[in-house]
């Protein structure tokens, strides 16, 4: 029997890059998947015979969500895991951003995961174990994140309400947070200055290499199994070891330079 055999679970933003990772790792372990985006993909989620089904929902609208919910609801009669993952910001000088924006990036980054969770609530909490949220978050919530200030601001909020939700909800449900760091695509290639500025951004790191979006779905297909029965509340840290401070950087150069 594969580990998530009978289970259901729902992914927001399942059309991206680690979605689609997300989506693959639950089917891979026989789960029933619900992904979600606002608009459809052109290509299935889901290899072979296997494939996620997809509802549009833009999970900044209440009811968009809570249509989610009980589509899940109506086709599977049962949810048992909740992946927060969509999310995302175009960089934004914090001097220039207008409210509207500022307002847009938090709603889809801090309150549609909040909300979704409450909706999803009543599914999660009544099954023979405990139901398991999973908010994809980043460091960039953990640490400055110059040009995404309102991004950061929210994300740092999701990992707030992780704990907070864990407290409430336990022990029928565990909540938890991955804390992504720098992922390797074609958005993180264009933002470092192309393909030598985004390998010097890797070598920097402990692993020497960004991760890719099946990392992050490894940590989440861990944090809900039941072998992580007594994690909740927890922010796991899916970096490669962590950004190297940027005065240990210029040290190093002074000392080649000397």
């Amino acid at each position: 029997m594969r580990q998530y055999e009978g289970k259901v679970v729902l992914v927001t933003g399942g059309a991206g890059h680690i979605g689609r990772a997300i989506c693959q790792g639950f089917l891979n372990e026989g789960a029933q998947v619900v992904a979600c985006g606002r608009r459809s993909p052109e290509e299935p989620i889901g290899d072979g015979s296997e494939k996620a089904e997809f509802f549009p929902a833009d999970l900044r609208d209440p009811d968009a969500s809570k249509s989610l919910v009980d589509f899940a609801l109506e086709r599977f009669g049962r949810i048992d895991v909740l992946i927060n993952n969509a999310g995302g910001s175009p960089p934004v000088d914090a001097a220039s951003a207008s409210p509207r924006l500022t307002e847009k990036i938090v709603a889809l980054n801090l309150v549609a995961p909040l909300v979704l969770s409450q909706q999803a609530h009543g599914a999660l909490s009544v099954n023979d174990s405990p139901g398991c949220i999973v908010n994809i978050a980043s460091v960039s919530g953990v640490r400055p994140s110059p040009g995404t200030a309102a991004y950061g601001a929210a994300k740092a909020g999701l990992l707030s309400s992780t704990r907070s939700l864990a407290m409430e909800w336990g022990p029928k449900i565990r909540v938890n947070a991955i804390v992504v760091g720098l992922v390797h695509n074609d958005a993180g290639i264009a933002h470092y200055g192309g393909a030598e500025g985004f390998q010097r951004v890797a070598d920097m790191l402990p692993l020497k290499r960004m991760a890719a979006p099946e990392d992050v779905a490894n940590a989440v297909l861990m944090l809900c199994d039941d072998k992580a029965a007594y994690i909740s509340g927890a922010a796991l840290e899916v970096d490669g070891g962590g950004e190297v401070p940027v005065f240990l950087h210029l040290a190093s150069e002074a000392s080649k330079a000397d």
